[in-house]
């Protein structure tokens, strides 16, 4: 099943999508939000699906889906946090600012808590108002899940899983040391999250879900240009079951908060950091990635970081080549 929010208030309107992502049916008579939805999963759900079924065929009211006019499935949630699903992100971003990496990285995941007040849709811009913060984009996946308990094992975590999609974490690459330095996270080095139009059940991805992982290529173009083609299931060091167990360790979670993986990343064959596309490697799902490697190689990095007018696609692609969640397809613009 696809849902999905039209704006509306503060919260938005729920609609539930077709496969195709080209028609939708209002699902506000059910259930107006998708938190509302979240906060009651287990009476509400089978209600949608009977109603994406009979979308399916054609059997209810429909009206055309257009990605541009949706907002972020949750406007605001009442819990964003960020994960280091990925360790090799992790290791190639330190290394750019000169930091080791601990070998605890490896076994117990970072995690940072972001704004959750101001979540934007897939097709808003990115609002940079100074161009020398260093904007990047970060593709990653993200869970949303309902009510957790305390102390969840791994395994039990998978099944607190609701609905899966895809974000741009917007990072300020060149305010992060100085925030990071006072010892205390980010704050202003993270503006605003972009998610996808769409978000998905576990069950509608079908086998490309497993264990926690979403094993589909991850693409991502900067100014129509391939710089991404990342495989999202391989070197995941920790799947969304560990995730979700790390953040309930100490506390319970509530219905609607999102996860993400952190930036999706791939070594080479080789074991190197990878190659552009370009060069027949599978490219980078952040700018940061591509400017380290080019560190290693060169001695400085070329490629630049986000100006104004720049363009960013991010998209999965099942294995018919439809899109799954629709694109987060933006442009960078002054605030």
């Amino acid at each position: 099943m696809k849902l999905a929010s039209l704006p509306q208030g503060r919260d938005g309107r729920l609609i539930v999508v077709s496969d195709d992502l080209a028609w939708y049916a209002d699902a506000d008579h059910i259930v107006p939000t998708m938190q509302g939805l979240l906060d009651d999963w287990d009476r509400h759900c089978p209600r949608l699906e009977a109603l994406a079924i009979e979308l399916a065929h054609e059997a209810i009211p429909r009206k055309r889906f257009h990605e541009r006019e949706a907002c972020a499935p949750l406007p605001r949630a009442f819990q964003w946090v960020d994960g280091s699903a990925y360790v090799n992100h992790v290791e190639l971003v330190r290394k750019a600012r000169g930091a080791e990496l601990p070998d605890s990285f490896w076994t117990d995941p970072l995690m940072y808590q972001g704004g959750s007040d101001d979540l934007r849709g897939g097709r808003e811009p990115i609002s940079l108002a100074n161009e020398s913060w260093g904007c990047d984009f970060e593709a990653e996946i993200v869970v949303v899940t309902g009510d957790v308990p305390q102390g969840v094992t791994p395994q039990q975590a998978i099944n607190y899983v609701r609905l899966v999609g895809l974000v741009n974490d917007v990072s300020l690459r060149n305010l992060i040391p100085g925030e990071l330095a006072k010892g205390f996270g980010f704050v202003q080095s993270k503006p605003a999250s972009h998610f996808s139009p769409v978000f998905v059940t576990p069950a509608g991805l079908g086998a490309a879900w497993v264990g926690g992982k979403l094993n589909l290529p991850l693409m991502v173009d900067l100014n129509q240009q391939s710089f991404g083609r990342i495989e999202a299931g391989e070197e995941c060091t920790f799947d969304f079951g560990v995730l979700i167990a790390h953040l309930a360790k100490t506390r319970r979670i509530g219905a609607g908060t999102i996860i993400g993986s952190g930036t999706v990343s791939n070594r080479d064959a080789d074991g190197s950091p990878g190659r552009p596309v370009a060069q027949g490697g599978r490219g980078y799902a952040c700018i940061a990635e591509q400017r380290m490697v080019e560190t290693i190689a060169n001695g400085q990095p070329v490629t630049p970081f986000l100006k104004n007018g720049d363009t960013v696609r991010i998209e999965m692609r099942d294995a018919k080549g439809r899109s799954i969640f629709g694109a987060i397809d933006q442009v960078v613009g002054q605030a």
